[in-house]
């Protein structure tokens, strides 16, 4: 007598991919990034920042990298830095919970300096605010003129 073949089936549950978690905001709507260096960490970063901060962020991204393409780029504390190759960081920002703080780290060297003072010996910064209108010919005078300055190199 044949026996008659059976199938057992089998039943394949897959589990589901897991989606990158979202990054964390901070205090203020900073997003929290991890510690990396290059492109693809600031790019995070400004994909996380919330609202109009966002194209604000894009912008700034997009001036440093137009006004001086050899910029190395990292995240450090949860804040984009640029910098060059062997001279230091020369500029970071950061969200404020009503701004965001764009830092120059040898702020008081530029012509003009930029407005807000800090406690830090040579930083500047400079507020950007919703709604504001960036006066980019100022900007890029300062993006330029920090990049040919010795940066910042304890971070």
């Amino acid at each position: 007598m044949a026996k008659k073949a059976t199938q057992r089936s089998k039943t394949v549950t897959r589990k589901p991919k897991k989606q990158a978690a979202a990054p964390v905001l901070l205090a203020g709507g900073n997003p929290q990034i991890a510690k990396a260096d290059g492109d693809a960490a600031v790019q995070a970063y400004i994909k996380a920042m919330p609202g109009w901060k966002r194209g604000v962020g894009q912008q700034l991204d997009l001036l440093v990298a137009s006004l001086v393409p050899q910029a190395r780029k990292a995240v450090r504390w949860n804040t984009p830095f640029y910098g060059i190759e062997g001279q230091g960081w020369f500029l970071a920002f950061h969200c404020i919970t009503k701004y965001i703080k764009v830092t120059f780290f040898r702020g008081t060297s530029l012509r003009p300096p930029p407005p807000v003072e800090s406690k830090c010996e040579g930083v500047r910064y400079f507020h950007i605010h919703e709604g504001d209108l960036l006066d980019e010919k100022l900007l890029s005078s300062w993006i330029r003129q920090a990049s040919k300055l010795p940066g910042e190199t304890c971070f």
